[in-house]
């Protein structure tokens, strides 16, 4: 008998998958279309039918909540997908990407699923949406002579870490401290990290990258062109098409890091120290980074100051008793060790004994609900205004800050050389932290509210007009975009990119002209009037 030809085969085999498993709906009929467009885009070497997972797959579940990070967006009322495409070749995203455009469906790319607010797998806009998911797509290739690697999108940073660790001692890449979050979003949102003092942000040290865009096309810096490629480090990428890969440029480091972690309550004297930390934080050497986490804990307010220090213990102490005597540092609160070790140090790992190959769990440590939200301050809180504070987060009693430090070399880099605008001028960044176990709406909704709460009562020690806030602490309270318009997304918009949010309109107006490429956040393309 005649063997068939592959993509007739291909294309059989879902037709009688689709007539079998799915019911005839209007959604049913856009499913098969997609997955017959699908098998004509298949190449024979690397099958696409691998790669998809239909609402009745066994599996369908199980591979969309493996990279849930926040279980907010796990319910049964949260929208699903028709259809995950868990690609598994390259040639995989431009097909996707193809055939959704085609079908007019909206397309979440994932990468390793912490979108505070779940937009890489959940569409409010729209109940026919696919996830292209990216983490079968997480290889490191690294050239040392180069000081550089090329990492995939689905690859996370616990395994980037890793990976250049094996290579060299002295050689890092700044980046968050959660080893489970993934390449593609982190990056393209910025990506900070306890090194960004002295090397700025992630998107700060990449070099080149690989998009798939609107029209399947896979390109690099040079094809694409300067602008796009400016726009997509930390413009968020989602918004001009599908990131396969970066190429980052390693920094040095020393053999031996020192790390702290020094707590005080009020009692101790923590607000007195907050007040000389506002005034030193930013103006510390840039080879230092300290951190200060707040929180409420047994009627009080306890603060850890935490910190890296790109050197060893002596210096250390040396730098501190000059600059901030205030905390009273001791030699015995200072723990040297090799930058990796470091990362697992701030990955709360701190017994000195743990390996380094935990840093490839992709699974985090717990699975809670939670929310997050984001503020720039610009002057000093005063003594009297972070007590009024204290009374207001005793009675919340839930929320915590986290406050990072700014300054070195996050004021010395342009705000208009990325998208990312937040740069000189601003002595630290406010992160509102809350989690929470209790399942239901009820639960939800009080957390939700506590968290407004420290919010709102922050107001008037943070930017103004607008209020700031970071893309990589995605929050949809400060604006969302259900039309792909331009207005609504000017609001969220100059927030999260202040001036360079025109440049990216119309970098997106060019490249992407039907704005197929959109989310709640995303960036819009200019009204037909401004063409």
């Amino acid at each position: 008998m005649k063997a068939l030809d592959y993509a007739t085969l291909l294309s059989a085999v879902f037709s009688i998958f689709c007539v079998i498993s799915v019911s005839c709906t209007n959604s049913s009929s856009v499913e098969y279309n997609f997955l017959q467009c699908l098998s004509n885009h298949s190449q024979r070497s690397n099958p696409i039918s691998e790669a998809i997972y239909t609402s009745k797959s066994a599996s369908f579940s199980s591979v969309l909540q493996s990279y849930v990070r926040n279980l907010r967006f796990i319910s049964r009322t949260t929208p699903k997908p028709l259809l995950i495409v868990a690609a598994k070749h390259e040639s995989h995203v431009p097909a996707t990407v193809i055939c959704a455009k085609s079908l007019g469906l909206e397309i979440r790319i994932r990468s390793g699923g912490h979108d505070y607010e779940g937009v890489s797998y959940v569409s409010r806009n729209t109940k026919d949406f696919i996830v292209l998911d990216m983490f079968n797509l997480r290889s490191i290739n690294i050239d040392m002579a180069d000081e550089s690697a090329w990492v995939q999108s689905g690859a996370i940073l616990g395994e980037i870490f890793y990976a250049i660790s094996m290579k060299s001692k002295n050689h890092a890449f700044p980046a968050g401290v959660c080893p489970s979050i993934g390449a593609g979003g982190h990056f393209t949102g910025g990506g900070y990290g306890n090194m960004m003092r002295k090397y700025g942000l992630s998107t700060d040290n990449i070099v080149d990258a690989k998009i798939v865009n609107v029209n399947g096309e896979i390109l690099d810096r040079k094809a694409m062109g300067e602008d796009l490629f400016w726009a997509i480090r930390g413009g968020g990428g989602s918004s001009f098409g599908v990131i396969l890969a970066w190429k980052i440029k390693f920094v040095r480091v020393p053999a031996t890091v020192t790390v702290f972690d020094v707590k005080r309550t009020l009692a101790q004297g923590a607000t007195d120290i907050l007040v000389k930390w506002q005034q030193v934080a930013d103006k510390l050497d840039h080879d230092l980074f300290i951190r200060a986490i707040i929180k409420p804990t047994n009627g009080t307010i306890e603060v850890s100051f935490t910190s890296l220090f790109l050197g060893n213990s002596e210096r250390l102490l040396k730098l501190m008793s000059q600059s901030f005597p205030q905390l009273g540092l001791q030699k015995t609160d200072c723990h040297e060790m090799s930058w990796i070790q470091s990362v697992l140090y701030w990955t709360n790992y701190q017994n000195g004994t743990t390996s380094p190959e935990v840093l490839l769990n992709r699974v985090p440590k717990g699975q809670v609900f939670l929310k997050r939200k984001s503020d720039y301050v610009k002057q000093p809180i005063s003594k009297t205004d972070l007590e009024a504070l204290w009374t207001v987060m005793i009675e919340i009693g839930e929320v915590m800050m986290l406050w990072n430090p700014y300054g070195g070399k996050m004021s010395e880099i342009p705000e208009t050389a990325t998208p990312f605008p937040h740069r000189a001028g601003n002595l630290f960044k406010i992160q509102y932290s809350v989690n929470w176990k209790e399942e239901g709406f009820e639960a939800t909704k009080r957390y939700l509210s506590l968290m407004k709460k420290l919010y709102v009562a922050m107001t008037p020690y943070v930017s103004k007009n607008p209020r700031m806030a970071f893309y990589n602490y995605r929050d949809l309270d400060i604006g969302t975009n259900s039309k792909g318009g331009y207005d609504e997304a000017k609001v969220y918009g100059t927030k999260y990119f202040k001036g360079n949010f025109e440049r990216l309109v119309r970098i997106k107006t060019e490249v992407d002209p039907e704005n197929f490429f959109r989310n709640e956040q995303s960036i819009p393309t200019l009204p037909s009037k401004q063409l």
